[in-house]
């Protein structure tokens, strides 16, 4: 005869183990701002109770109408030598595990014994990579088991904030000062234009070119022209005038390059 007990089907997985874990009897809280790991640890570690092996699993038990399974999970403290179990947390709450305010490797456990009597018992980790991955593990079985909101997370159940729209309304315009040189000219063109910034747009954004460079000796005002290259056929005219010009001269001098001349 088949088992009817679902709990003989369950499938157990384990998500964290840390080899040794201090525990203490801790005092009960006494203040709203949390759990305080430096009283636990006063009077040399008097509060100390032992040192156990701490585990997390996860128990997937099948739905009787075989339409999934249903999960929950389980801090366990145990003996490192045999195994034997000295308490069990069920995890069905955020609250059952605290963090202390004054140090990231003490956590404030909620255990439940036998009876369903309840206790809070510190508990010391001896490095504080283990505590952090500790406080992983549970924050991904609070998502598995739906104890926080998927996807957005948290922000998901708060109500979204309007979005704010920073378009242009209808005759809205923007003013740009393209620093402070710039922002003289501007104030200057609208001063020459009467001193209204509202139908001299366009002069806003309008930068006068620099004056054109004179060479030197020149003063402020035009260019002189200057004349063209004469052409070919006035050079040769001016050859031949220039030519005759000294013939004209030696002649009047008394030279005679003829048959009687003095370069005969």
């Amino acid at each position: 005869m088949a088992s009817t007990d679902p709990t003989s089907e369950a499938i157990q997985r384990v998500l964290f183990i840390a080899s040794a874990v201090h525990i203490y009897n801790i005092p009960p809280l006494t203040s709203n701002k949390g759990y305080t790991a430096s009283q636990w640890t006063t009077d040399n570690n008097k509060r100390q109770i032992f040192t156990a092996r701490l585990r997390i699993i996860e128990t997937a038990i099948p739905l009787p109408d075989g339409s999934g399974e249903s999960l929950s999970s389980d801090i366990l403290l145990e003996d490192p030598s045999t195994g034997e179990l000295f308490a069990k947390a069920p995890y069905t709450d955020a609250r059952a595990v605290e963090a202390a305010v004054d140090s990231s490797r003490f956590f404030a456990l909620r255990v439940v014994g036998d009876g369903g009597m309840k206790a809070t018992l510190g508990i010391g980790f001896e490095e504080r990579g283990e505590a952090i991955d500790f406080g992983i593990c549970l924050q991904e079985c609070r998502k598995v088991l739906g104890m926080e909101p998927k996807g957005k997370g948290a922000a998901a159940v708060e109500k979204e904030a309007p979005k704010k729209d920073y378009g242009l309304k209808e005759g809205q315009t923007i003013k740009v000062d393209i620093g402070r040189r710039g922002r003289k000219k501007v104030d200057d063109e609208d001063s020459s234009f009467g001193g209204s910034s509202g139908g001299n747009s366009a002069a806003m954004f309008s930068i006068k070119p620099p004056p054109t460079p004179l060479p030197y000796g020149f003063g402020s005002g035009a260019l002189p022209l200057l004349a063209p290259p004469p052409s070919a056929s006035e050079v040769r005219k001016e050859k031949r005038r220039s030519r005759g010009v000294e013939e004209m001269m030696a002649k009047d001098l008394g030279f005679d390059d003829g048959e009687f001349g003095e370069f005969q």
